[in-house]
């Protein structure tokens, strides 16, 4: 559950990555907004989580092309440090305006699930549980079949190949890249509803532990690659989950983060392969 959540994140660096070679900082943060936007909406107007989860998806995608037209594609591209800095800027902006509008402290969503507890053998899982996971599951392979089976998706891909000759054949890379904000954008706003239900805390600075996690799954399942974040993002879940369980809660960031890095030393491309851009 919780790697399926971590995926959503990483997809989105990941199509970001794919399509601009760039490293967005200001991710983490889309995804704070987002789980702020779905929380205000369940304790504004009541309504069920899914509606708020929608909701936060399309606050993220607005956002996310607010951040593109804005603080990306002023920037010339032979600056290659600029649009980096940019997203560090981005990040910081977001992160102050999210506690001067929402304060600084840690709230909790209510209870808009109905908790019901199954066993399985020796398992204890809650409805709030399978419907966290199934969700993550639903969106990640819609995602999926939107990059491999639709015209934008293929646009996308042969954008990610090589901008120049996708725009020769016709292709909008402008609008493929707006698009791209977008749809990442949308996948961490749900991303930061469903983080929030499972700790049950929402605050403004989730999102910098969030840009740590989402580049390391990033890395782990290979730069620009789509299926990759998406097992790479179970993969760390896992790993933390596993290391509160036999080790300490305090270790599982260190221990998750130490298996990434002897995956990276043994294995530089990461487990599934880097897509390399062609100058």
């Amino acid at each position: 559950m919780l790697g399926a959540t971590y995926s959503l994140v990483a997809i989105g660096y990941t199509l970001i990555f794919g399509i601009l070679n760039l490293l967005h900082f200001g991710h983490g943060e889309v995804f704070m907004i987002g789980a702020f936007i779905g929380l205000q909406m369940v304790l504004l107007t009541n309504c069920h989580i899914v509606i708020a989860i929608l909701g936060s998806m399309v606050g993220a995608a607005l956002l996310g092309l607010i951040i593109e037209r804005v603080s990306f594609r002023p920037i010339k591209k032979e600056y290659h440090l600029a649009p980096l800095i940019s997203t560090i800027g981005v990040s910081i902006i977001l992160q102050e305006i999210g506690t001067r509008i929402f304060g600084g402290d840690i709230v909790g969503f209510p209870k808009t699930i109905r908790l019901v507890i199954y066993k399985i053998g020796p398992v204890q899982v809650t409805s709030v549980h399978l419907f966290i996971l199934a969700f993550a599951l639903m969106l990640m392979i819609t995602i999926h079949l939107f990059i491999h089976r639709t015209k934008v998706g293929i646009a996308m891909r042969v954008t990610a190949e090589n901008a120049t000759n996708a725009s020769l054949m016709g292709i909008n890379t402008n609008r493929i890249v707006s698009m791209t904000f977008m749809i990442s954008s949308a996948l961490a706003g749900a991303a930061g509803v469903l983080v929030g239900l499972v700790y049950n805390a929402v605050s403004p600075f989730m999102g910098t532990e969030m840009i740590l996690k989402g580049f390391t799954i990033m890395l782990l399942g290979g730069l620009g690659n789509v299926m990759g974040a998406m097992i790479g993002g179970i993969i760390l879940g896992l790993m933390e989950v596993f290391s509160v369980a036999y080790l300490a809660s305090s270790y599982k960031d260190a221990f998750a983060f130490g298996i990434m890095i002897m995956i990276l030393i043994f294995r530089p491309t990461g487990l599934f392969g880097t897509r390399l851009h062609e100058e």
